[in-house]
């Protein structure tokens, strides 16, 4: 007797899921000829009640199974063309740590976990995503980024850091200013250590990220302290935290308390480069075994893992499902889609535009707030246009190189010291006109994941590229203070990546067993080292400058200065009168006094910020406008208006008519 189908509908979700009583299964196998469950609930025996019931036009296999719940462990156990064996579920919400592992490194043995995301008692209820142009965006890797033992002492040389490790940190966001975190994959995958883009089971949060239970009281503390201090219940018990589905939904739950949004990095060009015996890539596979006989995947590789067979609507709407479940399942605010450019290449044939255009409607019906970043190298237009218009696929952003290429650039020539040229052309260039329908729809940045990797770009981090000599220089600090300057008060979406608010100088690696010295230095930090402290006090107040003044977060932009005895100076405004802000930088290795510079408006002007005080906090002999300045001189720069004012060496300015927004 087959299992029954109680609760079996057109509409029964993929995967296990429960429901009064049971919990429904439906799985695709369209080759299969049997599809059992076997799990914990029948002592994972081969039985005629455990066998699955076929849909023969969809392909899909269904079946209730009554008196289990959350919690419940099972697998499939698929007879095919490639013969009988077991199967993860595509749609497991969860994977039992990997027995074996890692012994045998590309075949971890894992049992699927029944998750209910209706257990985790959510806190977010209030809370909206900042506007798209208004997010200032922290990019951190779950593993590499922060973790601290029992005793205070830094775990990561010995094992990842863990999703609720991250709230360890949570105040330290808020103080710095962001208000968007940026996960890279948190996907399940097959290795102890990895950047995350060899993912293996999408829905399965990474189990290397979860904390045992056995350690679980601390990080319950620190939970119930962050909700108590925003007065906010109910506080969580044990139970709510056992699940390494609800400690990453624990995390997602306390940012939006204090106000971050959480955006996820999500892989749909390629998975990882196997799966073993029971994952995604033998699923249901055909009998020549080979890459063509995959019910998921092509034989085209992007990256070191094969290409979604997205010509398949199955595929898509497996992927499409994923993002759907992050939104759903984990409240998050957005995504950003890794390689969209290599997804469309290994599917020339117009799965991938077809998938992308589909991914982009539909989230964006079920969460218009909820911001769509693509990664497409070249950046071009076409990824942020409106579907309805031509080949457009619907993002809402783009990754952009336009300012971060040229503003390496100059950082790079100023290095060769004072009487080096240097090419402003570029980033002018770039600032003008970024090729965009808004200026906010890039996203731009100066490091990254994959910048400043240890193993993959290895492009050096600013204070080394400011001057390899010496990371900690005068010239490395004040000239990493004009590219953040350049990043935070330009147009478009400002990306950081983890430790560049506090100078870290190193390359990272997600393994730094294999390379020590890769993670980035807290320790530093923590014990006040100079120039770390002081560089995180400048970002901490560059970073609310722009949330303070709404003209740093608009779309206009006018160049006044444009890089001739290396300065550069803009002119940024709202439509609304009044909130306009100039900035005037230097990559001079002296001070300029007496520099004539255009108004828009007469009158009184408020020095709102000038990076120089933030060298050896506060600097003694700091150079600036005392606070203010006035544009009573003649016309100048097309303005009506002009003022003389003092741009610091290798510093910057940044003028105002108000002190900007609380």
């Amino acid at each position: 007797m087959a299992m029954s189908q109680q609760h079996i509908g057109p509409n029964t979700p993929m995967g296990a899921n429960a429901v009064d009583g049971g919990v429904t299964f439906r799985v695709w196998a369209p080759r299969a000829t049997q599809v059992h469950v076997r799990g914990d609930f029948n002592n994972w025996e081969l039985r005629d009640d455990c066998l699955l019931v076929k849909d023969e036009s969809s392909g899909h296999w269904t079946g209730f199974q009554a008196g289990i719940g959350t919690g419940a462990r099972y697998k499939f156990h698929v007879q095919g063309e490639g013969g009988p064996s077991w199967k993860r579920d595509p749609y497991a919400r969860e994977l039992t740590d990997p027995v074996n592992f890692p012994g045998s490194y590309w075949f971890p043995r894992c049992e699927c976990i029944v998750r209910s995301p209706r257990d985790y008692p959510w806190h977010d209820g209030p809370y909206r995503s900042p506007r798209f142009n208004d997010l200032v965006v922290y990019q951190l890797h779950v593993g590499a980024f922060y973790a601290r033992d029992a005793n205070g002492a830094d775990a990561r040389p010995l094992r990842v850091g863990r999703f609720l490790d991250v709230l360890f940190r949570l105040e330290y966001f808020i103080a710095l200013g962001i208000n968007a975190l940026q996960l890279l994959p948190i996907d399940e995958f097959p290795s102890e250590r990895s950047r995350g883009y060899n993912g293996v089971d999408l829905f399965s949060p990474e189990t290397g990220y979860a904390v045992p239970v056995a350690e679980l009281p601390r990080y319950l503390d620190e939970v119930n302290r962050l909700l108590q201090q925003r007065g906010i219940g109910p506080l969580l018990g044990i139970d709510n935290l056992r699940s390494h589905a609800d400690q990453l939904r624990a995390l997602v739950d306390l940012c939006h308390v204090y106000g971050v949004a959480v955006l996820f990095d999500v892989v749909y060009n390629h998975a990882g480069p196997d799966f073993g015996e029971e994952g995604l890539w033998r699923f249901d596979m055909a009998r020549d075994g080979g890459a063509n006989g995959s019910l998921y995947f092509t034989d085209q590789v992007w990256s070191s893992g094969n290409a979604f067979a997205l010509w398949d609507q199955k595929v898509r709407q497996f992927l499409i499902d994923n993002a759907g479940a992050f939104l759903d399942e984990f409240h998050v605010d957005g995504f950003r889609f890794d390689e969209v450019s290599g997804l469309l290449k290994t599917n020339a044939s117009g799965g991938g535009w077809i998938f992308c255009r589909d991914v982009t409607g539909t989230l964006r019906t079920r969460k218009p707030e909820a911001i769509l970043i693509c990664e497409h190298w070249p950046p071009d237009a076409f990824t942020v246009h409106p579907t309805i218009e031509g080949n457009a696929l619907g993002f809402d952003a783009v990754w952009h190189d336009g300012l971060r290429r040229p503003l390496r650039d100059v950082i790079a020539q100023a290095a060769h010291g004072r009487d080096a040229y240097v090419e402003f052309a570029p980033l002018v260039g770039f600032l003008e006109n970024n090729g965009l329908p808004a200026q906010w729809k890039a996203v731009n940045y100066v490091e990254s994941h994959d910048e400043v990797d240890f193993e993959h770009a290895g492009a050096a981090r600013i204070a080394c590229l400011a001057d390899p000599g010496n990371r900690r220089s005068w010239y490395a600090r004040s000239r990493s203070r004009v590219a953040a300057g350049a990043l935070m008060t330009g147009p478009g979406i400002p990306m950081l990546f983890m430790g560049q608010e506090f100078l870290e100088d190193k390359n990272w690696s997600d393994n730094p067993v294999a390379h020590p010295g890769t993670l980035i230095w807290w320790d530093g930090l923590e014990r006040g080292e100079p120039a770390m402290k002081d560089h995180l006090r400048f970002m901490q107040e560059l970073i609310w400058l722009r949330r303070r003044q709404p003209a740093l977060r608009g779309g206009t932009l006018r160049i006044l200065r444009r890089g001739d005895d290396r300065i550069l100076a803009f002119h940024r405004w709202l439509e609304a009168a009044g909130r306009d802000v100039i900035v005037a930088a230097s990559l001079n290795e002296s001070s300029k006094f007496g520099y004539r510079l255009g108004f828009p408006f007469g009158g009184r002007w408020l020095e709102v910020f000038n990076s120089d005080i933030y060298d050896n906090w506060v600097n003694p002999s700091g150079v600036g406008n005392g606070g203010q300045i006035f544009a009573d001189g003649p016309g100048w720069d097309g303005f009506a208006h002009s003022a003389v004012i003092t741009i610091p060496a290798n510093g910057f300015v940044v003028f105002a008519r108000d002190p900007g927004d609380p």
